[in-house]
């Protein structure tokens, strides 16, 4: 069974930088394809950044540039790096697995809060 947990989340300015984390039981970095996902309070769950297996990386058009995804596999960790915040920001951000050939994010981690405020 896969886990995923989060962490690295918390309080910032606005302008300020955070890095999540989420760290993977067994050895499944290097071959799922692995997500960040965030839900903001009354919105739905959106797609952040992905990276695949060969390392491919896809953004939001929300946080392109601001935002980096990398992983290590050597730890099993996906990282998302967070700069230039803003408030719109805010949410629960979500740790998610894809399994190379399936097209669902069956494997979801419990979240960790991102709040971005003054």
């Amino acid at each position: 069974q896969v886990q995923l947990v989060e962490s690295g989340g918390g309080l910032v300015q606005p302008g300020g930088s955070l890095r999540l984390s989420c760290a993977a039981s067994g050895s499944i970095v290097s071959i799922y394809s692995m997500a960040w996902y965030r839900q903001a309070p009354g919105k739905q769950r959106e797609l952040v950044a992905a990276v695949t297996s060969k390392g491919s990386t896809n953004y939001a058009d929300s946080v392109k540039g601001r935002f980096i995804i990398s992983r290590d596999n050597a730890k099993n960790t996906v990282y998302l790096q967070m700069n230039s915040l803003k408030p719109e920001d805010t949410a629960v951000y979500y740790c998610s697995a894809r399994r190379a050939d399936s097209v669902y994010w069956a494997y979801w981690g419990q979240g960790t809060q991102v709040t971005v405020s003054s």
